[in-house]
C-alpha cells in the first residue's frame, strides 16, 4: 500500500501536480508564440540571408543540388568546413525544445509522442528551406545542411528530455522561461542589426 502511495506521489509530482488545464494551455500558446517568432528569425536567416532588402535575392541566381553528405559542398580549402556544420547544428537546437514544450504541453493530438513524432517537424521544416531554396534559386541546397539540421534538433529534443526526466512539468516552465531570454536577446540583436543598416 505505501509503495502504491508514494508512487502516486512521484507520478502526481511529475505530471506537474494539480495545475490547472487554464495554465497548461496558457503555457501551450506561449511556446506556439515563442515557436513563431524563432521560426521568422529562422526563415530570414536561412532564407533571406539575414537581409533587410529583399531585393537583392533576386540577383542571387544560386541553385544547385548536393546529395552526398560532407561532399565538395561542405569543403573548403581541401576540409570540411566544421563550422558551418556547428551553426546548422546550434541554430535547431532551440526546435528540439519547442517540439518537446508543445509535445509535453498538449493535451490533444501531441500528448506522449513518440521520438520520431518529434524529429519529423525538425526534419520536414528544414527539408522545406533547402526545397524553397532550391525553387527560388537563393542558395545551395544539401543534404549536409539536413543533416545537421536535424541532429540540431535531435540534440535539443534529447536535453529536454533529460532536464524533464528530472523535473517533470516544471522543465516546460523552466525552459519557456530561458527561451523567452533568447527570444528578447536575438531580436534586441536584430533591432541594432535594422538600426545599423538604415
Amino acid at each position: 500500500m505505501e509503495m502504491v502511495e508514494i508512487r502516486s506521489i512521484k507520478e502526481a509530482y511529475r505530471d506537474g501536480g494539480n495545475a490547472k488545464p487554464e495554465k497548461r494551455m496558457e503555457s501551450l500558446k506561449f511556446t506556439w508564440g515563442l515557436l513563431s517568432v524563432y521560426l521568422v528569425v529562422l526563415t530570414w536567416i536561412i532564407l533571406f540571408k539575414m537581409q533587410f532588402d529583399v531585393s537583392l535575392l533576386s540577383h542571387m541566381n544560386l541553385r544547385s543540388v548536393n546529395f552526398i553528405p560532407f561532399a565538395e559542398s561542405a569543403v573548403v580549402n581541401g576540409r570540411i568546413d566544421i563550422s558551418e556544420i556547428l551553426l546548422n547544428i546550434a541554430a535547431f537546437i532551440p526546435f528540439g525544445f519547442y517540439v518537446s514544450m508543445i509535445c509535453q504541453t498538449d493535451t490533444f493530438s501531441f500528448k506522449g509522442g513518440n521520438f520520431l513524432r518529434k524529429v519529423l517537424p525538425v526534419f520536414c521544416v528544414s527539408l522545406l528551406y533547402e526545397t524553397l531554396q532550391y525553387i527560388f534559386a537563393i542558395g545551395a541546397s544539401d543534404i549536409t545542411d539536413l543533416i545537421g539540421n536535424t541532429l540540431g534538433g535531435i540534440i535539443g529534443i534529447s536535453i529536454f528530455s533529460m532536464f524533464s526526466a528530472f523535473l517533470g512539468a516544471k522543465a516546460v516552465k523552466i525552459f519557456n522561461g530561458l527561451a523567452a531570454a533568447g527570444t528578447v536577446i536575438v531580436l534586441l540583436f536584430l533591432g541594432m542589426l535594422l538600426l545599423a543598416n538604415m
